[in-house]
């Protein structure tokens, strides 16, 4: 078995096993853009070089992981805020091809890979965009996705202003989250009352290699 069997089997069977379904052409995509994000990491830093998982579970998997708990609408307007290799965005945008989604990083290097990967794998759903988030202006979204580092309250300080009323950010994070939540939540009244609420959510069942791995979604 070659690679893309390999990475092609592993993924249908996380994606089986924890309710994630996936169409043939799905899969395929899915499994296209990991060797794509492999190759272009090779000339642009988009994720680590060292990694201690397959590629295919440790961010392809990962970031679909949101679908278990926040199912995309059809025409849905979603943000990636800080997009890097296209992560969360692309691998959602597959799964959700009639939502619409924008991905956003400061790097050109790094946008200039996401459009590259986008075009060859036709996703017609999807723009990669090079801008900072403060420079992004007459937009609104249903929801914006994170997989940065950045602190939760300094990403809900730039999503509380591009969000549509009742909007959510979502965030993969790891680590002891309870001191961001907490500080979060005490900055609401300069961030417009943004979020009412978090929710936590572990995702250590899903695979030993999200042991301290959690999704936030931060509600408004």
């Amino acid at each position: 078995m070659g690679r893309k069997e390999e990475d092609q089997a592993l993924l249908q069977s996380h994606c089986l096993q924890h309710g994630i379904p996936l169409e043939p052409e799905m899969l395929d995509k899915l499994v296209r853009y990991c060797g794509l994000l492999e190759q272009w990491n090779m000339k642009v830093n988009l994720i680590s070089r060292k990694e201690d998982a397959p590629v295919i579970v440790k961010h392809i998997f990962h970031s679909l992981l949101i679908s278990r708990y926040h199912p995309f609408r059809d025409t849905e307007k979603v943000l990636d805020l800080g997009t890097g290799g296209g992560l969360p965005g692309i691998p959602l945008s597959i799964l959700f091809p009639a939502a619409q989604f924008l991905l956003v990083d400061a790097t050109g290097k790094k946008i200039a890979a996401c459009n590259a990967m986008i075009t060859e794998l036709g996703l017609h759903n999807t723009i990669a965009l090079h801008s900072r988030v403060e420079e992004l202006k007459g937009m609104s979204f249903d929801t914006v996705l994170s997989r940065q580092v950045a602190p939760l309250d300094e990403l809900c300080g730039y999503a509380c202003r591009l969000l549509k009323p009742g909007g959510s950010l979502i965030c993969l994070k790891g680590g002891n989250l309870r001191s961001e939540v907490s500080r979060a939540l005490a900055l609401q009244e300069e961030h417009c009352g943004f979020p009412e609420n978090i929710e936590l959510y572990p995702i250590s069942s899903f695979s030993p290699y999200f042991e301290e791995k959690k999704i936030v979604i931060a509600l408004g």
